[in-house]
């Protein structure tokens, strides 16, 4: 069977995402998602695979620029939207996609593409590393209290319609972006996305709900969350369903987090995709009962491996010989002389000398953002010290003070 790869004009739209709903259950977008995301959407940068008239596989990707340890923001591919038929699985669709959105990604001079995996399998073939971990809790607030820090009295919350927030939030948002390698910086457009509200999306909650901290006046955190009532015979079990929390300072934080706790008719605080150093297991009186579970986040891809490695910075200095292994992107492959100086800048450049750690892209994708060690990777077999002390040298300095974290999905 022979299909046809070709970049997504404006009139294939409709049925792109309609192959898109149907690979993903058959469940339609809502028609306020639906609208943000055509609106988001660069079809310039979409492709499908053409069954004569019928769209059977799809691919996009965002420009993106993604906060790297050191604070940069570095050009990125957010990739998207990556779907096959059931009717045309196993016949390379997806490995062509994945090679000609590479190959573009490169063209467009964007050293990384990111994306978040509907299953965990998939993308490694193709250079991607889990770089990444989300945090998810289920707090029983009837049994859990909180260490509040001081002045957390002196801090301000107060109800706010999520419409009329938003440039506040975004304020929040856009200082503490900088902070935490994995965050993406917003594009215009993308600030819709953490108030978009579809009642298909609420699991039986209210509208979406939004409260500010403020501290003299200024905005220094918000909240937005669902609540969703649920009774027995004992009484009310509702439960707190965060969506959002930001706040600039510790007091202003807690007190979020103060508030979250004490809302009348709920029990149970849960949140879905918070950073795995998140400090609120720091506030609480007892963890074990924060059902805390662990799961892979963001996959980063090199796609030009120099240039991304010169573009973030370094907790150390470091001069280290890498042998990569890179089968899908060619241009990777071979040996690699990162050396990185006081301050933290990084010179990469290819070299025939000998190698002193062997890994591939896969590795250095998940060590990129600081998040996963080397020195864990080798306890696994996927690094390989080919120098004594090469691997202690390159842990230190891939490595990052505040675990990487993207907080929304594209």
């Amino acid at each position: 069977m022979t299909t046809e790869l070709r970049v997504l004009s404006e009139a294939e739209r409709d049925a792109w995402f309609g192959c898109l709903e149907l690979a993903f259950g058959g469940v339609p977008f809502s028609p306020e998602s639906r609208e943000m995301y055509a609106a988001l959407a660069e079809p310039q940068r979409a492709i499908g695979h053409w069954d004569g008239a019928d769209c059977v596989g799809t691919a996009g990707a965002y420009s993106f620029r993604l906060t790297v340890p050191g604070g940069a923001a570095v050009p990125a591919a957010g990739v998207t939207g990556v779907s096959v038929s059931a009717t045309h699985r196993r016949q390379g669709l997806l490995t062509s996609m994945m090679r000609r959105q590479l190959d573009d990604v490169r063209s467009w001079g964007e050293p990384l593409a990111v994306l978040l995996a509907s299953e965990p399998g998939i993308y490694g073939r193709f250079g991607y590393g889990a770089a990444t971990t989300e945090m998810n809790l289920r707090i029983d607030t009837s049994r859990v209290r909180l260490a509040l820090p001081p002045g957390t009295d002196g801090v301000r919350v107060r109800r706010s319609s999520p419409a009329q927030a938003l440039d506040a939030c975004e304020a929040v948002y856009g200082r503490l972006a900088a902070d935490r390698p994995g965050t993406p910086v917003r594009q215009p457009g993308w600030e819709r996305v953490p108030v978009n509200d579809p009642e298909s999306g609420r699991k039986g909650g209210s509208p979406l709900q939004c409260v500010l901290a403020e501290r003299d006046g200024e905005v220094t955190g918000y909240a937005t969350f669902h609540l969703r009532p649920a009774w027995d015979d004992a009484g009310p079990r509702g439960s707190v369903a965060v969506r959002d929390l930001a706040a600039l300072d510790p007091a202003s934080y807690a007190a979020l987090w103060r508030f979250l706790f004490g809302i009348d008719l709920t029990s149970v605080v849960e949140c879905h995709n918070r950073p795995a150093d998140d400090a609120v297991l720091r506030l609480v009186s007892d963890v074990r009962r924060c059902e805390v579970r662990l799961r892979d986040g963001l996959y980063v891809r090199l796609v030009e491996l120099g240039a991304a490695l010169e573009a973030r910075s370094y907790r150390a200095p470091v001069d280290v010989v890498l042998e990569v292994e890179d089968a899908f992107c060619p241009w990777n492959a071979g040996r690699w002389r990162l050396t990185v100086d006081e301050k933290g800048a990084a010179v990469c450049r290819r070299t025939d000398e000998d190698p002193e750690l062997a890994l591939s892209v896969n590795e250095l994708g998940a060590a990129y953002l600081g998040g996963v060690s080397l020195t864990t990777l080798a306890a696994a077999g996927r690094v390989r010290e080919l120098r004594a002390g090469a691997l202690a040298e390159a842990a230190l300095a891939f490595s990052s003070d505040a675990q990487p974290w993207c907080p929304h999905g594209f």
